[in-house]
């Protein structure tokens, strides 16, 4: 969707309809709704399913080795988003759906063995792989009875293309974000990504414990980032820059035979005036994060009746985030014009329960760890206790997965801490209080349950 939102951002800019005309012609067609039967009933506003695949042939040898792309693809969706246009086109709201998500493959036909299935369970992202864009748009129809109005894919190299048109994004991390598998190194703080370096951003899922549930809000958060720069940038003053940004996007994606000139120039004409608080951002709500299928091993299950209202709210077209900002609860911490800034974080520390242990042989710095994590808002249990064995060198966060979110918060306020992800740990976060401890990092939470849903508005998301 961040080449659909650009280029139609871009247009709305009142270019023109001589701009847009002849731009879809570099677009590769697909007929992902070809012999569709029983689908959905229409509701309000449009649809879009955004599927990115993890294809790269067209990448160079140079690329592959800069951005840690040389593994095998699997041909499958590497990134699954459903993209609601407002019918007022005031609002675009964007739901990821986990590509590991447990599904029910409708029957059909394998495209490389040419074999009939009848229905049967799988991951979402093998929709894809075994039918196509066709059994992925049946499958996603399924599985949220929304109708989808347009298909489009976005590969390794047209991903990075399209950052690297609009100049580049500017994304903010409030920790140290390392991932050996991606290659991407980021200090805490904002950073100008070009192509392969979002790329390298949006792909990490071994940086905060939180695997592809972390993964999901990056994507999110560059989207938001995308449109900040597509919509504040200059692009679409220019009308010359305006057809080359525009004919890079388009040229390097896939798309439905409905998606064309008339369509990009209607939306665009609707989307005048659109903004990143225009946009908002969700994630299917989910059960269960471990759900075991035999034969396919561990699932995300959605919780049904939550991803029922998400999915009706899309329907009914519906805001899912608060229209209006929200105050956040400032974390309690003293004023101190010397001492470090409080770092933003997703969970008010107010909600997030910590068991303190002192991982080291300095006496007394369990209790002064949970004091400070107290004096900063966190609920400690006020009684600290000694590990085992006392010669941790680095802090870890150990974390039930289920509250990986406030994992991160506590994470904030313990710069250089590490994740351990423990399932059926609980609620209560434990911190094993390493050598390299120095001190607590205030933190001020920003309020996504304010709305209907877990949402935020890209406004909430993008660089303060």
């Amino acid at each position: 969707m961040a080449t659909t939102l650009s280029v139609a951002v871009l247009a709305a800019g009142g270019l023109g309809h001589a701009l847009v005309t002849g731009l879809d012609t570099g677009i590769t067609r697909v007929d992902p709704f070809k012999d569709m039967k029983n689908r959905p009933q229409g509701g309000h506003g449009l649809n879009v399913l955004l599927v990115g695949t993890d294809e790269r042939d067209r990448i160079t040898p140079e690329e592959k080795r800069e951005f840690r792309l040389g593994g095998e693809p699997c041909h499958c969706t590497d990134t699954v988003m459903l993209v609601h246009l407002s019918e007022d086109r005031d609002r675009a709201s964007v739901v990821s759906l986990p590509r590991d998500s447990y599904a029910e493959m409708p029957e059909h036909t394998d495209l490389t063995t040419g074999r009939t299935h009848h229905a049967h369970p799988v991951k979402l992202n093998a929709a894809y792989a075994e039918g196509g864009p066709g059994l992925t748009v049946r499958t996603v129809e399924s599985m949220t009875g929304v109708k989808i109005d347009h298909y489009l894919e976005v590969d390794f190299t047209s991903f990075m293309r399209t950052v690297d048109a609009v100049g580049g994004v500017q994304i903010c991390t409030t920790t140290p974000m390392k991932d050996a598998y991606t290659g991407i190194d980021l200090t805490a703080g904002p950073h100008d990504l070009d192509g392969g370096q979002a790329l390298q951003y949006v792909r990490s899922r071994h940086v905060d414990g939180a695997s592809d549930l972390g993964r999901m809000e990056r994507q999110q958060k560059f989207l938001a980032a995308l449109v900040d720069r597509v919509t504040s940038g200059g692009v679409l003053l220019n009308p010359v820059r305006f057809r080359e940004v525009a004919t890079t996007m388009l040229g390097s994606v896939r798309a439905d035979q409905g998606f064309g000139t008339e369509q990009l120039l209607t939306l665009a004409k609707a989307m005048r005036g659109f903004t990143p608080a225009s946009s908002e951002f969700a994630s299917v709500p989910l059960g269960d994060t471990a759900f075991q299928v035999k034969g396919i091993g561990s699932t995300v299950k959605w919780d049904a009746a939550k991803a029922q209202k998400l999915f009706q709210s899309l329907r009914d077209d519906h805001p899912l985030a608060p229209a209006t900002p929200v105050a956040a609860p400032k974390a309690k911490v003293e004023e101190d014009e010397k001492g470090p800034r409080p770092v933003d974080v997703e969970v008010a520390p107010a909600t997030v329960r910590v068991q303190v242990y002192n991982g080291t042989h300095t006496a007394g710095l369990g209790g002064r760890v949970d004091a400070a994590l107290r004096h900063a808002g966190f609920d400690t249990t006020r009684s600290p206790q000694t590990q085992k064995t006392q010669n941790h060198a680095t802090t870890v966060v150990a974390y039930d997965p289920n509250w990986d979110r406030s994992a991160r918060t506590l994470a904030a306020a313990l710069p250089g801490a590490t994740l351990k992800a423990v399932p059926d740990q609980g609620a209560t976060l434990q911190v094993t209080v390493g050598a390299d401890y120095q001190g607590v990092t205030p933190v001020n939470a920003r309020d996504r349950q304010a709305g209907p849903f877990d949402a935020l508005r890209g406004d909430q998301v993008v660089c303060p």
